[in-house]
């Protein structure tokens, strides 16, 4: 329990209104059916699909961590090809080959897109923060800032999971998340620009998977899934949107080593979901999609789980 003279020291770095005096009001965009009302009263208004558009980053700068391969690699191409340019923080001193081969692939695309590698530990507070205002002060704002990077910790029953292996998985999965999300934060306000955070959370955040004993790493999505709610709640004001991808079993280069240790693990894990199969990386694109660009504005404080209905049993 922290004593009411701890909590009074604190600073406070902002007003924060929960309830403004005056409603925000809805807004009203010529798309859809306000474009076919106005079609309709005006002959020349020019009528031509808008969704694609809604769907995209032209000019955007987006940071993704654990970007260097796998399923944060994956956001990152999908930023670039929205129309971001993208930087990619990980842990290596360079970067894999696999980042290199998407990095000439966006170079390829038509537009301004690009890729860029940066090293960095998202438990290092002071590093991430200088790193962000480096980044806003390059481009003027930061548009998406996705909180990829996790670790999964060794399989042990709760009984003898290491107390400091414990500690590991909570520091980088929940302080790191929210070290990389605070670090978005400050500059999406300094900025006056209303961007998207969105953490990588699990199903294993509102699901237990059936005979993996991850306590942890359970635990700690269950945490991040939460403090998107939480940081949603207070930063809507500033138009600053927060969600969560929860992603069920995902085939990755990491998880492929899991499963050829292991045969009969990939069966196990794909039947039990009513899908009978494990998701490819790319199954995670459209949600990134949607909740890195405006096609989401009035989406906040939501976990999107992509699980192939793994929760429904």
């Amino acid at each position: 329990m922290v004593s009411s003279a701890a909590t009074s020291a604190l600073p406070i770095s902002a007003p924060y209104t929960f309830y403004p005096q005056a409603r925000v009001p809805a807004p009203k965009k010529l798309v859809g059916l306000n474009a076919a009302l106005e079609a309709q009263k005006n002959p020349e208004f020019e009528v031509k699909p808008e969704i694609f558009k809604e769907f995209s980053l032209p000019d955007g700068v987006a940071i993704v961590t654990g970007g260097n391969s796998g399923i944060g690699l994956e956001y990152s191409v999908c930023l670039a090809e929205l129309g971001a340019t993208v930087y990619c923080l990980d842990m290596p001193e360079t970067p894999s080959e696999e980042f290199l081969a998407c990095q000439s692939y966006v170079k390829r695309m038509p537009g301004n897109a690009s890729l860029v590698f940066k090293r960095a530990d998202v438990t290092d507070e002071e590093t991430m923060n200088s790193l962000f205002q480096n980044i806003a002060e390059t481009h003027g704002k930061i548009d998406v800032v996705i909180a990829n990077a996790g670790v999964l910790g060794p399989r042990a029953s709760c009984n003898e999971y290491p107390a400091d292996w414990f500690r590991k998985v909570m520091d980088v999965n929940v302080t790191g998340v929210f070290i990389t999300a605070q670090a978005a934060s400050r500059q999406m306000i300094a900025t006056k620009t209303s961007g998207s955070i969105i953490v990588t959370a699990s199903m294993s955040g509102s699901i237990v998977n059936r005979d993996m004993p991850w306590c942890a790493y359970n635990a700690s999505k269950a945490a991040a899934a939460h403090l998107v709610k939480s940081m949603a709640a207070e930063l809507g004001q500033f138009e600053i949107r927060v969600n969560s991808i929860s992603p069920g079993h995902i085939q990755t280069a990491m998880t492929d080593v899991c499963l050829d240790a292991e045969p009969g693990l990939g069966n196990q894990w794909a039947f039990q979901n009513p899908m009978g199969r494990l998701g490819g990386v790319s199954e995670l694109r459209g949600v990134c999609a949607y909740l890195a660009s405006s096609a989401s504005s009035y989406t906040t404080g939501s976990d999107i789980l992509v699980c192939g209905g793994h929760h429904v049993w």
